[in-house]
């Protein structure tokens, strides 16, 4: 339920009225008693221009929200100093009104923030509806921003008895796009949000099993909602479903089935949604489902493994009397595009079946991180339901799909037969550039450069010659403006000198989008059907390189397990005779590799001649892996990796434990101040996670945790041993700790009640799932760590970072400490920087 009525304030634009001893515009206040109740469009602010700069890395500084953790931000009012930057500008607030859209826009959004009030006659809460912002400070308490404007980000807020104060961060977004910011009145406690469904498309006559969606769940209450159950009605079939918590004054997307029996014919179809807590019914609303005949483009829905979530994905079907065992293509969309209208782009193929993932949404992670985690599972499940012939599997997509190709195509070769990237950019730090290459950063501080080593796996660049596994076909308008075609023609010179199977074409006079053929282009599908992945034993040379194993390690029959430093790059360059039985060739930074001898019957001598070392093997079955580790310079044979070494399932860098069903774990002791910020910092991490990911999340408090309760699951806690108490339950034996007032590295001690720590460390009770630690030593330290860079696709976290909140101000020369475990997981043999 949400209202649009609106309220227009009458404002006196240079008149100051005191509130609380302080001097305000009267033009920032919101009218309270009489009108308090109706919805408010907010329509007039003060704006700080080049306050902040963040970006796709673990650094970032925002000068406006160091001096606000400290209390040093005085109430602003236009023509106020705020503060100066970096630059050694003098900043001052100055007034901004909505423009006739009735949004703010200008320029300074770009890196700056936006400053609105409300002026409430009693404590109440409302419904905060901002769009096309970064972040947004309420009263204090960081809250998601609607980045790209979609318009669906509806958070309850607690409204104080007078002056409400809205620090909104802008993006390069707001100052496109710009910001519309309203508060909405007289809302349910509890209620659907149905502006961001996640639903399948019903294939009419054939659906007849119980189908998954997902809606929003708004609690603005000040209780964790649990016991809830959505109940649907489809054409007179119902299905009902318990849903997860929802955390107090937030929201959660939650799955619901939907029993699609009674759909015989295409069209759209009427879905009564109810939101129940036992015999009570909290909210009733009505969401719209398609059903398509069985020829059309349709989607469907699972439920994700990253955090239990419901996702979808798309389907352009094969052509009615195509081949019995088909192709599949899998097409990564562009920014901004939905899947659903990925696989719209495609006429149907005889040959096969085209799949559009969803990259967790349609700006999502840019087919890094959880993006690549997402088209992968939809790839497997695609094989499952499809079955297609093994040897025919391709990979294709436009713009930021263009991008994903070139990515996915590098970090896993050998599992496309070929790939084709149309109007696509290589990488995202290139992207944009005035060259397209990646930024120099040899002149950047040793620890700053240190920490950029956890973006390697994105520089297709050092990656290209894994693209020898397979056919490559570069598709692009000659005329796009969006992405040049020298992104192109520079991929083209990269692969000319080694790629021997390739087409390239421009297209004459092509823009970014110059219709369907932008994608569904017929030659490139007929260079698709001169391909085919070759078998494991007909591939006799191997040149594969990785910079984590625990995102790409194989190619064919060989495998990199493990490095010698963490995150930078491996490489294996290897030769196999004809019979199978020998391999010889070298590596770089490996210490662990692996070779599969499927092949080959039980008792087959093996010689394996690597880096000068020789080595002898009898297989030991048909199926037979040999091991490999480095001792110094000598190679030997051993044993597969164990649970607690680093490899490829954890490898470190705090994303992991973004991963496995994660849970939100916040700290409730300390003092008032330290549990808010915990609370409010898992809030807004689950909420941003939501937004940027289509995801959902479980938010509990450190008094409900347990290990056992949760098993197997991604843990992330905030705030230090004594504030959480779920931090002594799964670090006990972590050479990190953050504790009050000092922050320890092995034997190293940072005191301090303004240090704060991003790190992660292996489950010692999972063999695959690991903790990550968001916190600080103090409150000021705590807030310090506010800034979720980790959710921006690409962007790069070593295994641990300590550091002072002037990281804000004076970015790398802040930090402590950081680095990389050793393989053991100890510091001692790990890779790190100590700054005093």
């Amino acid at each position: 339920m949400i209202h649009t009525a609106k309220y227009t304030l009458k404002s006196g634009a240079q008149k100051l009225k005191t509130v609380f001893g302080l001097s305000i515009p009267l033009s920032l206040l919101l009218f309270s008693a009489a009108t308090a109740q109706q919805n408010y469009n907010f329509t007039k602010g003060l704006v700080a221009p080049s306050v902040h700069r963040y970006g796709r890395e673990a650094l970032y500084k925002d000068f406006f929200a160091l001096n606000y953790y400290k209390g040093a931000i005085k109430t602003p009012f236009e023509n106020a100093d705020l503060l100066t930057n970096d630059k050694g500008e003098n900043i001052s607030w100055r007034s901004l009104a909505v423009n006739t859209d009735k949004k703010f826009k200008d320029r300074s959004l770009s890196n700056g923030y936006l400053y609105l009030t409300y002026q409430s006659d009693k404590e109440q809460k409302a419904i905060l509806h901002v769009s096309g912002n970064n972040m947004v400070y309420v009263n204090g308490e960081p809250r998601a921003g609607d980045l790209y404007a979609y318009g669906y980000l509806y958070l309850p807020v607690q409204l104080k008895k007078g002056l409400n104060e809205f620090y909104v961060r802008g993006s390069s977004f707001s100052s496109e796009e710009g910001i519309a910011a309203e508060l909405l009145f007289d809302q349910k406690l509890t209620f659907l949000n149905i502006k961001d469904p996640t639903l399948p498309i019903i294939i009419a006559g054939k659906d007849k099993n119980v189908l998954s969606g997902a809606v929003v769940i708004v609690n603005n209450t000040d209780k964790i909602l649990s016991g809830l159950k959505i109940n649907s009605k489809l054409e007179g079939k119902t299905a009902t479903l318990n849903v997860p918590s929802i955390p107090a004054m937030s929201v959660r997307k939650v799955p619901f089935n939907i029993d699609p029996s009674a759909i015989s014919a295409k069209g759209m179809y009427d879905c009564s949604l109810s939101l129940l807590k036992g015999s009570s019914t909290l909210d009733v609303q009505n969401i719209r489902i398609e059903a398509v005949t069985e020829t059309e483009d349709y989607s469907r829905t699972f439920v994700s493994n990253v955090d239990g979530s419901t996702q979808y994905f798309s389907v352009s079907p094969q052509k009615q009397g195509g081949k019995s065992t088909p192709d599949l293509f899998l097409s990564v969309h562009g920014a901004g595009v939905e899947a659903i209208n990925q696989a719209r782009a495609y006429k149907s193929k005889e040959e096969g079946v085209l799949v559009a993932a969803t990259n967790r949404r349609p700006r999502g992670f840019n087919w890094e991180d959880w993006g690549r985690i997402d088209a992968l599972e939809v790839l497997g499940i695609a094989k499952k339901e499809f079955k297609p012939d093994p040897k025919r599997i391709y990979l294709t997509g436009h713009s930021m799909g263009g991008h994903g190709t070139w990515y996915l195509g590098a970090t896993y070769p050998g599992m496309w037969a070929a790939i084709a990237p149309c109007a696509g950019y290589p990488t995202l730090a290139g992207y944009g550039s005035a060259d397209g290459k990646i930024p120099d950063i040899s002149g950047k501080p040793a620890v700053e450069k240190l920490i950029l080593q956890a973006s390697n796996q994105s520089d297709v660049f050092q990656l290209a010659k894994n693209y020898k596994a397979g056919g490559v076909y570069v598709h692009h308008g000659d005329s796009d403006e969006v992405v040049t075609v020298n992104f192109a023609r520079q991929m083209h010179q990269v692969l000319a000198g080694f790629q021997k199977d390739m087409s390239y074409y421009e297209y004459p006079g092509g823009t970014h989008w110059f219709g369907d053929e932008s994608v569904d282009w017929a030659p490139l599908f007929e260079y698709f059907k001169w391909h085919t992945i070759p078998a494991d034993t007909a591939v006799k040379d191997v040149d594969f390189t990785t910079a984590n194993p625990a995102i790409s390690s194989s190619f064919h029959w060989a495998s990199i397990l493990q490095q010698q430093e963490s995150l930078k790059y491996s490489r294996i360059r290897l030769s196999r005779s004809n019979d199978l039985k020998t391999i010889s060739g070298t590596t770089e930074n490996a210490s662990v590799v692996s070779f599969d001898l499927s092949g080959l019957s039980a008792g087959t001598p093996v010689k394996i001649a690597l880096d000068g070392s020789e080595i002898k093997y009898s297989t030991k079955s048909g199926s037979d892996k040999v091991f490999l580790r480095r001792n110094n310079s000598q190679w030997t044979i051993g044993n597969a990796l164990s649970e607690t070494e680093k490899g490829t399932v954890r490898n470190g860098t705090i994303k992991e434990a973004f991963n496995n069903r994660m849970v939100f774990v916040y700290g409730t002791s300390g003092s008032a101040a330290e549990k808010a910020w915990a609370y409010s910092k898992a809030r807004y991490d689950a909420e941003s996670w939501y937004y940027r990911g289509n995801g959902s999340v479980d938010v509990v408090a450190d008094k409900e945790f347990s290990p056992s309760k949760y098993a197997e699951r991604g843990v992330i806690i905030y705030g230090n041993a004594s504030t959480n108490s779920a931090y002594n339950k799964l670090l006990k034996n972590c050479p990190i700790k953050i504790d009050k007032g000092v922050v320890t590295a092995g034997n190293q001690k940072y005191r301090g009640d303004d240090l704060a720590a991003y790190f992660v460390w292996p489950r010692s009770d999972s063999k695959k799932a690991s903790v990550a630690v968001v916190g600080g030593s103090g409150l000021l330290g705590m807030r310090a760590a506010d800034a979720n860079q980790y959710f921006a696709g690409g962007s790069g976290f070593a295994d641990y970072m300590i550091f002072k909140s002037d990281l804000l101000e004076k970015g790398s020369s802040a930090i402590k400490q950081a680095g990389y475990y050793g393989n053991d997981w100890s510091l001692e043999k790990g890779q790190k920087i100590s700054q005093d």
